[in-house]
């Protein structure tokens, strides 16, 4: 078979909430929307990579996106800011990790008729060599056609434990540079990656598969039916709505939780689906970890990588983030310090992994914190909350250009408009009028209302509340071009 005549699909999962890159990832705001390289986000840097295997080479077809219902405007919006126009973007109502979400694209592309290889990639990896990265992909898919499941693997440079490990023996006979998978491997101890590295035999699983759909689901219906059979039924019950593609909310729900790994992957092995992996060497990194960032980082000779506003004197080995003030480093070494608007976090770079039970613990103690942000993205723009008390609360609000809030009343708080630049376009129960610089506005409780940006420029007002009760959840719709619920 030539490549030429061979399906590619891209499968991205985009699911995850990055708590060991709190504060900056949070469970609305996680990782992969994050530019922590670049000018992009590790999403979009995703995306942009998977487009270029589109060559002749291939026939790429359009990429299949699973995420969750939080996210869905993060998604499109991203997609947008890179011109990306034709994608399926699944939203899953709750996590069931990624055993479920390949297997949900996989019905899908059966259905249509189809039978792609699936290129599968995280959304919240680093390659820095994109050619190399899709040279290897090329190969991949030559392997993945004639029925093998490729997985990529890294040589490891480091006795890392954050990674999963494969454990590899000889080259394939179709290509000399792949190996035999004998096991996938847990995250080691220090003891055992250290053991791993010295054997030569073991890569790290960096979690890219490259496979047919219908071997994906032929593997699972042997090795987990449950998760098949759960996963259909969610699938039959899918609803479209404009871009988005749902499952059925109750069926998913009962699907269990599973990786691709425990699910299938670890069960290849000495099974009638050869595994062969992949040499990746295209300056790959898992971002998983401040650790791992300060490490992909570019650093000045004291070892030091800083990104914002940032004054230091005689330290070494650090990594900052500040993001809307000035930090301060004087005589410190190996430490971690992240600034935002809410929350500073301070660590020990040899404890990175412990910032994950730290999340946890907030989270138990119903904490904002790892949820969101202070700057809070919607799909017409952002607020920033910037001060709330007893009684009151004040935000900073941008709209997008000919983007509109939904069509809204509050029962319980009454809100007063300034407009700082831009043109605003106010409906209050039966007024429409315009705003300009300076001009403000009077929203009484109860007051149907909506506010409009229908010029060029970015619309920015601030808005303060009153009332007893300011949650965001004294909110009634009546209309909303985003899909949200209505009354």
């Amino acid at each position: 078979m030539h490549i030429s005549d061979i399906l590619v699909q891209p499968v991205i999962l985009c699911g995850g909430s990055g708590t060991r890159l709190w504060p900056l990832s949070r469970t609305g705001f996680p990782k992969q929307f994050l530019c922590l390289t670049g000018e992009h986000s590790l999403f979009q840097q995703t995306m942009q990579r998977l487009s270029k295997l589109h060559d002749d080479k291939c026939q790429l077809i359009a990429p299949t996106i699973m995420s969750n219902e939080t996210h869905r405007f993060l998604v499109t919006e991203q997609l947008r800011e890179i011109d990306v126009a034709s994608y399926d973007l699944w939203l899953e109502p709750v996590g069931r990790n990624t055993a479920p979400a390949l297997t949900l694209a996989a019905f899908s592309a059966i259905e249509s008729g189809l039978d792609p290889v699936f290129v599968v990639a995280p959304a919240d990896h680093v390659i820095a060599h994109a050619d190399a990265f899709s040279q290897v992909i090329s190969q991949a898919v030559v392997e993945a056609a004639a029925g093998a499941v490729v997985v990529l693997g890294i040589t490891p440079d480091r006795p890392e434990t954050g990674y999963g490990y494969i454990q590899v023996s000889q080259a394939t006979e179709s290509c000399r540079e792949a190996r035999t998978v004998t096991s996938f491997v847990e995250k080691p101890g220090v003891d055992q990656a250290q053991r791993y590295l010295e054997t030569g035999k073991y890569w790290w699983n960096a979690g890219l598969f490259v496979l047919k759909a219908s071997v994906w689901l032929e593997a699972l219906r042997q090795f987990r039916p449950d998760i098949a059979d759960a996963t259909y039924s969610a699938w039959q019950s899918r609803t479209h709505e404009t871009a988005f593609i749902r499952p059925g909310k109750d069926e998913f729900a009962a699907v269990p939780d599973e990786s691709i790994d425990y699910a299938v992957m670890e069960r290849c092995p000495d099974s009638q689906f050869p595994v062969i992996a992949m040499p990746l060497d295209a300056g790959w990194e898992d971002l998983g970890s401040w650790e791992s960032v300060w490490r992909h980082s570019s650093k000045n000779p004291s070892g030091n990588a800083h990104q914002g506003d940032v004054c230091s004197y005689e330290s070494r080995n650090t990594l900052v983030q500040a993001t809307s003030r000035l930090v301060s480093l004087v005589g410190v070494q190996d430490l971690i310090v992240i600034e935002t608007p809410d929350a500073v976090l301070v660590a020990n770079k040899a404890c990175h992994q412990s910032i994950k039970q730290l999340v946890s613990d907030l989270t138990q103690q119903n904490r904002t914190e790892p949820v969101l942000h202070r700057r809070v993205y919607r799909p017409w723009g952002w607020y920033d909350t910037l001060d709330a008390g007893n009684g009151f609360k004040v935000k900073r609000i941008q709209v997008k250009p000919k983007a509109s809030l939904s069509l809204q009343m509050h029962h319980h708080r009454a809100e007063h408009w300034v407009v700082v630049s831009g043109i605003a376009e106010v409906t209050r129960d039966d007024q429409v009028f315009q705003l300009s610089t300076s001009q403000s506005t009077y929203i009484p409780c109860g007051t149907t209302h909506r506010l409009t940006n229908s010029g060029t420029d970015p619309l920015v007002i601030i808005e303060v509340q009153t009332g007893e009760y300011l949650s965001e959840e004294d909110i009634v719709r009546f209309d909303d071009a985003y899909g949200r619920a209505v009354c």
